[in-house]
């Protein structure tokens, strides 16, 4: 059994829920000094009509093919490699990461007032085996004036964020109702996640 996991993903949030199962883990980013240049945006595109939980899903698991490859390259300690990605869906619409302060305040005026799902697909590779789990989130905001959502989006919490907002940061505030997993609408749901470890023995029955 690994004494580690790799955890392929930028996310200071996903470093911090994984440190709370207490497995120990090492970062495996794309694009280190001397290594060959990953897209990791192209990655992200949405397929025309493509439904948000296949959306996720894929997306996940093109990006754990990437850590993959990254970890063959780097010839690098055998270890599990954990990958995972979110997105916010209104109905069938699909809310990547803003592209700017004006597409965030666009983003968020969308989902004032209205219920939407946060889905977090997790994929964990070891060796020649790969399991999968999705987590699937409803969250409900309040209706948020737009004096509201321009102060939240100047203070920048919203950029790099699926839906343009971060349920552990002050949105929680226009949060009226949520079911579901609170971790996995931060980016790595524990119940699933902890579930592909044991899987993989990297955590007691």
């Amino acid at each position: 059994m690994a004494a580690f996991i790799y955890l392929a993903s930028q996310s200071p949030r996903r470093r911090q829920l994984l440190e709370q199962l207490g497995v120990r883990h090492e970062l495996l980013l794309p694009n280190a000094p001397g290594d060959q240049a990953e897209d990791a945006e192209a990655l992200e595109a949405v397929l025309p009509g493509e439904a948000p939980e296949a959306y996720v899903q894929r997306v996940t698991g093109l990006k754990l093919d990437a850590a993959v490859a990254r970890h063959g390259r780097r010839s690098l300690e055998a270890a599990p490699i954990l990958c995972s990605d979110t997105t916010v869906a209104l109905g069938s619409r699909i809310y990547g990461k803003p592209d700017d302060a004006e597409h965030a305040k666009c983003m968020l005026a969308e989902l004032s007032g209205q219920e939407h799902q946060v889905l977090t697909a997790v994929a964990l590779q070891d060796g020649g085996q790969r399991w999968t789990a999705l987590s699937v989130s409803c969250v409900r905001f309040a209706p948020m004036s737009e004096a509201q959502i321009a102060s939240y989006v100047s203070s920048g919490e919203p950029m790099g964020k699926a839906g343009a907002y971060g349920i552990q940061g002050p949105a929680a505030q226009y949060v009226s109702h949520l079911s579901g997993s609170y971790t996995g609408i931060m980016g790595l749901p524990l119940f699933e996640t902890a579930q592909l470890l044991r899987v993989a023995g990297m955590l007691p029955d």
